[in-house]
């Protein structure tokens, strides 16, 4: 199966580094044009750029912090400007904040984690809306996590905001999909990225970490990206609502399988 995705204009929230960096070369394969947000390295999201009209295909990079409202209302602006609209919405921006027990959470710390995976993904996902039930087509994607279902300790605010994106992506599926708009989320497991090279590179850590993961490896950000392109593509035309999980079978909870 041939998945294209040519003429789409795609945009990618953090979309400059780890598997936002994955997702934005994995649409840009597939002949969509992306606009890669970022907050900070500029060079990294110039880079991208760069990698992909190598490829032949459009790219732009966009600075802006989700977590702000008017950046993001401008964000849109500049991507009106270049492309007259948006199709994809890919709301990856997120951080997970310092690891902390509740009762010692540092209370600004912690509303940045949900201003940053929350708010930031509501307030893109509204000015994407406001343009896709215009149009009557587009999808927005949220990047959640295993941490919707599972609970992790000293992250409350992580967990929590992805909780949350959970159920703001099925209450926005179906407020959207009378207008053939759909609305949905993907959620990693444990990625291969440089955020949790702490982790996979302590062979210590790497060996608890994939007790937890009954396909026992680590996954790649292009194993998330692919996925990403199946379910904003017409191959997954029946598919809202919902967040689908890429994790190796992590929310299977594999401590259960030889028995209680």
């Amino acid at each position: 199966m041939n998945i294209k995705l040519e003429g789409k204009r795609a945009l990618v929230t953090g979309g400059n580094s780890g598997i936002g960096a994955a997702i934005a070369l994995g649409l840009a394969d597939a002949g969509a044009k992306v606009a890669i947000n970022y907050v900070a390295h500029s060079e990294a999201a110039d880079g991208l750029v760069q990698t992909i009209k190598q490829k032949h295909g459009e790219a732009i990079s966009i600075q802006a912090d989700v977590s702000d409202p008017s950046a993001v209302e401008d964000l849109f602006r500049q991507i009106d400007v270049a492309w007259s609209g948006i199709d994809i919405l890919i709301n990856n921006a997120g951080i997970d904040g310092d690891r902390a027990l509740g009762w010692e959470a540092d209370i600004v710390v912690w509303r940045k984690v949900i201003e940053i995976n929350l708010f930031g993904a509501f307030y893109c996902a509204r000015e994407a809306l406001k343009r896709m039930v215009s149009q009557k087509s587009g999808v927005v994607l949220s990047t959640s996590s295993v941490h919707e279902e599972i609970a992790w300790s000293g992250y409350s605010a992580y967990a929590a905001s992805k909780a949350a994106v959970s159920m703001l992506t099925k209450t926005l599926a179906q407020e959207a999909a009378p207008y053939g708009v759909r609305v949905l989320a993907v959620g990693p497991g444990a990625i291969k990225t440089s955020i949790n090279r702490s982790v996979w590179s302590d062979p210590k850590s790497l060996q608890d970490l994939l007790g937890k993961i009954p396909l026992h490896r680590i996954g790649e950000p292009e194993e998330i990206a692919q996925m990403v392109v199946v379910l904003v593509s017409d191959v997954a035309s029946y598919v809202t609502g919902r967040t689908v999980f890429v994790d190796g079978g992590m929310t299977d909870y594999p401590s259960f399988a030889h028995g209680g």
